[in-house]
């Protein structure tokens, strides 16, 4: 009876680890050309760029800055925030100039067309994708100016984790997905960005604008507006039974249920306890 139970149990699992499988090679898109761009032919790059990072801000950096005077840095993060503001805008721009997009965004969400029936727009939707994942590649280079201007407790493990994690899940997004999904979702952070950076730039101009940004605990408080809207509209998909890869969304809605959580304590625990704190965690 023990034998037969171990085996039957046996078969259980292996019958769902080949169906895990198989849903996994369903959910997979392969194209030559996106996966030909740079940083997406393998994941040696973009997990290089991560590793670097990481002993950068953690150990290395503040290790040459334990005796060092905190660099001055305000005319390149006037430069740094004032392109990532542009650039953050132009990725917002690009959905509604690319032709075609917010006509299928409406009416192709819950069931996509095959890619080979709209290679054009495929393309484009793909392309905006690469810049939004370069953008968070970009994005690590805050905690690098918060290491050299020697604000080491703004490396917090929200902070270095939500860099980390955007980097790696776009990576895997454009890979392994090239689904139109999470559109909106990059659309709506991109335009956070614009405003969290033109913020930046804003207090990156002295002391004397700080009367003028009263409105800086708003930012976070979008952060998680942001990541509750994204987590409905992602639920929405399976509410509606919608041809997607379930388990990728699965991932996103967990993964943006942490943040939320994570976003929300940094929220209590600035706000709340500490009215001002000198930096945003991005």
């Amino acid at each position: 009876m023990l034998k037969m139970s171990n085996e039957t149990h046996g078969s259980f699992f292996k019958e769902m680890r080949l169906t895990f499988i198989d849903l996994i090679k369903q959910e997979l898109v392969y194209d030559d050309e996106v996966d030909s761009w740079m940083f997406m032919k393998s994941p040696w790059p973009i997990s290089s760029i991560l590793v670097i990072y990481l002993l950068f801000v953690l150990k290395v950096g503040p290790m040459i800055m334990k005796k060092r005077k905190p660099l001055n840095l305000k005319m390149v993060m006037l430069f740094y925030n004032i392109i990532q503001t542009i650039f953050n805008g132009y990725m917002v721009l690009l959905f509604f100039i690319t032709p075609g997009a917010i006509s299928y965004h409406f009416k192709y969400l819950c069931n996509p067309l095959p890619r080979n029936a709209n290679v054009f727009l495929m393309h484009e939707l793909n392309k905006a994708s690469w810049y939004f994942f370069i953008s968070k590649v970009i994005d690590l280079l805050d905690t690098v100016f918060f290491v050299l201007r020697k604000k080491q407790s703004q490396v917090t493990s929200l902070h270095v984790y939500h860099h980390v994690n955007m980097a790696i899940t776009c990576w895997a997004y454009l890979k392994f997905i090239k689904g139109e999904q999470l559109l909106f979702g990059g659309l709506l952070n991109s335009f956070i960005h614009v405003i969290m950076y033109s913020y930046y730039f804003l207090s990156a101009l002295g002391p004397h604008m700080q009367k003028y940004l009263w409105w800086k605990k708003y930012l976070t408080r979008m952060q998680i507006v942001q990541f509750l809207i994204i987590m409905t509209y992602e639920a929405g998909l399976y509410v509606f039974d919608c041809k997607f890869p379930k388990l990728f969304v699965m991932y996103v809605i967990a993964d943006l249920t942490l943040f939320l959580y994570l976003f929300i304590m940094f929220y209590i625990k600035t706000y709340n306890q500490r009215p001002q704190l000198k930096e945003h965690v991005n």
